[in-house]
């Protein structure tokens, strides 16, 4: 962290040496919650990344801005980073199993939790990320957060934007955006784009460079449609078209690979959303808002991670004895259809006066999955569908002029089907109960203090692995307690904004992702593997999440932000570890031991400087700690520190820039495995292979604007 603290006590140091100006910072509105209010003004843990910085670091997907929010990470194993941890808890990847997710995910009120391909950044606004577990205003699919993408609204006048991006690895990005009036009452906004890429693996085998390549298509469209003084309605509709390959994992742990057959990771969804809020009184407003998206995903790769003869090429003689590679494919391809509906009455009261939201919300979700691989004797059907129906309300009760207690409460029930080709066949039902508590302080109008008591949960399910004994088919709800402190500080020139949250989480049956081996030939590997989850019995999770930004003068700039987590199971006998012992069947114990994805520091810093009105050069530092991949083996990936840097000319009308990341090509570990071999050369020796993240990447970008 050396270099971090260097480049930061530099900006603070050019800082200091500016003059003061009138310049302040703009105010941020978070629509996640109930109630769209300002960042500094909620009672929780939230990031927002805004359009400047996603448009700063050239990212296409979600994954590419993750990084700049306190304790926030992502796993690949495909190719994007699609699935999302907030302080150490998400999920990590997807193969057989329905998933019950703990993130949310929210594109212009659409949901989309646990089909993150289709987080693509296109017109995107503004970030919006609520660390901790939403069980009031989310429920069972928001246990350790929510992150709401909101894109930009239809504007009064017309105008639009046209953009184009040539960067390394054959990289184009074409996009358009229009938007206007139709007419008094009436405004829309449309955006196209098609990104490609060769990506950054290559394959020796084939003698190609595009066996990661990336193909997407992105669409969006906004209506609103403004009927008299009291009803408004926002039509949203949306359309990715994902067709990248998948060739992440190479058997010497390089960004070449062998693969005969690389893989993919496809999806196509079609979306769509309407929103009405209709002004019944002067005393409160209605809010309707129903969602459907419909997405079609394949997702394959090459599991030999090699061709069929590689030891004609190679030494697969190991003490004396000749090994043999193999040949291995695995496909998955679902259906996944999920439908929303939200109906909630939010009051219109006067500061100091009691407030209050009531609600219903009903989630229907449907997924078909058919696997084919290479040893299956068929084809693995299986058809999943649940039902989630759940009533929640919240009061803000007014304590005196400064102090305010708002609480808030949800219940929800889920009924669940599954059926599979294997003849298992499962309808579990849970009953949850979630919600929170804080109180509010404000003895200024630019300082918040405030505390936290909140519970999330997450549903229950079952295990469809036939090898597993009867009674681990099934596998508990999760319940989560946060406790948590903060404070949020406005100067009161409004040029520098803080907030700093100190966090405790206790976890309850604990679910979490473990493996087993299924030697596809004999008694060892090579090996496929099944997944399957478990209740640890306890856990924890507890930091400390810090952002602070500054606006020195109208040349200067300064952001940072720094999250700080420590995390670990309790009373949790493993035993599918792969340290476990195989003669005896003696487990391990892994109480104490640091959740996966949980790093234990993240941080980003920098500074954007406005040299002349049309001249601008942004800079920044991101870094993370090392994690462990899975509480299945001991894989980790390496620490790092990446610096991105952005360079452009701009008018009213137009802008040129040259932008890079990661500008001394760092080598990353987005996803890891530490529990097999894969490589008869070594006669399938165990050892950790990784997916590696983006090297060195340098684009140029134009706009024009109208």
């Amino acid at each position: 962290m050396n270099k971090t603290l260097a480049l930061s006590a530099l900006t603070l140091a050019i800082a200091a040496q500016t003059h003061a100006a009138d310049d302040s910072i703009e105010e941020i509105l978070v629509s996640a919650d109930f109630r769209a209010a300002p960042l500094q003004d909620l009672s929780t843990s939230a990031s927002v990344i805004g359009a400047d910085t996603i448009k700063a670091r050239g990212a296409e997907h979600l994954a590419g801005i993750l990084n700049t929010a306190p304790n926030v990470n992502f796993s690949t194993g495909a190719s994007r980073g699609r699935f999302f941890q907030i302080r150490g808890i998400g999920e990590r990847s997807q193969f057989i199993e329905p998933v019950n997710p703990s993130v949310g995910l929210l594109v212009d009120g659409i949901d989309l939790t646990g089909i993150g391909a289709a987080a693509t950044t296109l017109d995107i606004q503004q970030v919006e990320i609520l660390r901790g577990p939403q069980g009031t205003l989310y429920g069972a699919n928001a246990l350790a957060g929510l992150i709401n993408m909101v894109s930009g609204s239809p504007t009064q006048e017309f105008g639009g934007e046209l953009s184009a991006t040539v960067g390394d690895y054959n990289t184009y990005t074409t996009s358009a955006v229009l938007s206007g009036p139709v007419s008094r009452d009436v405004g829309f906004r449309v955006a196209l784009e098609q990104h490609t890429s060769d990506g950054y693996q290559e394959n020796a085998f084939l003698n190609i460079d595009d066996n990661a390549n990336i193909d997407e298509q992105t669409a969006r469209g906004k209506l609103n449609w403004q009927i008299g003084d009291a009803l408004a309605l926002d039509f949203t509709a949306m359309y990715v078209n994902v067709d990248n390959g998948y060739d992440g994992f190479s058997l010497d742990n390089t960004r070449t690979t062998l693969s005969d057959n690389p893989g993919h990771d496809r999806q196509e969804t079609v979306a769509f959303a309407v929103k009405a809020n209709w002004q019944v009184s002067d005393a409160f407003h209605a809010i309707v808002q129903a969602s459907n998206a419909n997405s079609d995903t394949e997702y394959g790769y090459d599991e030999d991670w090699a061709y069929p003869d590689i030891c004609a090429d190679f030494n697969c003689v190991v003490e004396g004895k000749q090994q043999y590679g193999y040949n291995s494919q695995d496909n998955y391809q679902r259906e996944i259809d999920n439908t929303t509906l939200d109906v909630r009455l939010v009051s219109d009261h006067e500061a100091g006066e009691l407030g209050w939201v009531a609600g219903a919300y009903y989630r229907d979700q449907s997924e078909v999955l058919d696997r084919q691989q290479t040893y299956l004797a068929q084809d693995f059907f299986s058809d999943f569908s649940s039902d989630n129906t759940a009533l929640y309300g919240q009061l803000e009760i007014p304590l005196s002029q400064a102090l305010q207690v708002v609480t808030g409460l949800r219940y929800e029930q889920r009924d669940a089907s599954y059926r599979d080709s294997d003849g298992v066949s499962n309808e579990p039902s849970d009953d949850m109960l979630g919600g929170k508590v804080a109180l509010e302080y404000r003895p200024d109008e630019s300082t918040l203090w405030y505390g936290l008591v909140s519970r999330g949960y997450k549903a229950g399910g079952f295990n469809s692995v036939a090898d597993l004994p009867a009674d681990e088919r099934k596998y508990e709800p999760e319940f989560l307690w946060n406790y948590e402190t903060g404070l949020k500080t406005t100067s009161q020139d409004n040029r520098l904004q803080s907030q700093i949250a100190l966090f405790y989480q206790d976890r309850d049956d604990l679910q979490t992702k473990q493996s087993l081996l299924v030697p596809i030939e004999g008694d060892d590997c090579p090996c496929g593997f099944d997944d399957y989850t478990v209740n640890a019995p306890a856990g924890t999770t507890y930091g400390l999440e810090a952002e602070l930004n500054w606006q020195a003068n109208e040349m200067l700039s300064v952001f940072a932000s720094l999250g700080l987590l420590r995390s670990e199971f309790k009373d949790f006998i493993s035993f599918a570890h792969a340290d476990r012992n195989l003669e005896d069947g003696t487990p391990v114990d892994l109480s104490g031991h640091d959740l996966p994805h949980a790093p234990h520091y993240q941080f980003t810093t920098g500074a954007v400087f406005n040299f002349t009105e049309h001249w601008y050069a942004r800079v920044e530092v991101e870094g993370k700690d090392s994690f462990y991949f899975s509480s299945r083996h001991e894989a980790q990936s390496e620490s790092y520190e990446l610096f991105n840097a952005r360079i452009g000319y701009q008018t009213e009308q137009w802008e040129v820039a040259l932008y890079g990341r990661n500008l001394t090509d760092e080598d990353t570990q987005t996803r890891g495995f530490g529990s097999f071999g894969n490589d008869p050369r070594d006669a399938y020796t165990t050892k950790p292979y990784y997916q590696f993240g983006e090297p060195r990447m340098i684009a140029a970008t134009a706009s024009v604007r109208f």
